[in-house]
C-alpha cells in the first residue's frame, strides 16, 4: 500500500499502475492532438477538467468572431471537439457569447471560460455578455449557476423568459 497525506484513499500497487497506464495514453494522445489541431487551428493552452483528464484548447479567430474548443485526451483526435464557446467581437471592448455547445456536467464549459477570460485580457476586451434567451429556460439555473460561479452578474426575468449576463475585468 501507498500513504500519502495528499491521496484521499490509499492505493495499492494495481491501482497505481493503472493511472500511471491512462496518464502515459493520455500524454502521448495529447502529444498527437495538438499536432493535428495545430495544422489548421491555435493552440491556447492544455489544461485538466474535472475529472483530471487532459484536455487541449484550441482557437478559430477572424476580424468578428472567436471560437475556442476543447479536446478530451482520452481520445485521438478526429477534427470534431468535445466542447466550444463562440463569442462575437463588439463595439466598446466586449466579447458577446453567442454559444456554448458540448458535453455536459463534465467541466469543460468552466475550463473553456477560464481561457476565454485570458483571451479577453490578452486581447484588451474588458466586458464578456451574453444573452439567456426563450430556449434556455429549460435549464436556465443550471445557466445562472454556472455564469455566477464564475463571476458573471446574472439578469433574469422570468416573466419574459429573457435575461443577460456581464462580467467586467475591471
Amino acid at each position: 500500500m501507498v500513504y500519502t497525506a495528499f491521496l484521499e484513499k490509499e492505493k495499492n500497487k494495481e491501482e497505481l499502475k493503472e493511472e500511471l497506464d491512462t496518464l502515459e495514453i493520455q500524454l502521448f494522445r495529447m502529444q498527437n492532438n495538438i499536432k493535428e489541431i495545430a495544422k489548421k487551428s491555435e493552440v491556447i493552452s492544455i489544461d485538466q477538467a474535472r475529472d483530471e483528464q487532459w484536455v487541449v484548447i484550441y482557437a478559430d479567430k477572424d476580424e468578428e468572431v472567436c471560437q475556442l474548443m476543447l479536446h478530451d485526451c482520452t481520445k485521438p483526435f478526429r477534427g470534431k471537439w468535445d466542447s466550444a464557446i463562440q463569442v462575437e467581437y463588439r463595439e466598446g471592448s466586449t466579447l458577446h457569447i453567442a454559444d456554448i455547445k458540448g458535453e455536459e456536467n463534465k467541466g469543460y464549459g468552466s475550463v473553456l471560460m477560464h481561457h476565454l477570460k485570458e483571451v479577453a485580457r490578452e486581447d484588451n476586451f474588458q466586458y464578456i455578455t451574453g444573452d439567456i434567451v426563450e430556449r434556455d429556460f429549460d435549464h436556465v439555473d443550471r445557466l445562472k449557476h454556472f455564469y455566477s460561479k464564475h463571476h458573471f452578474d446574472v439578469k433574469i426575468d422570468h416573466q419574459e423568459q429573457c435575461g443577460e449576463i456581464i462580467w467586467n475585468d475591471r
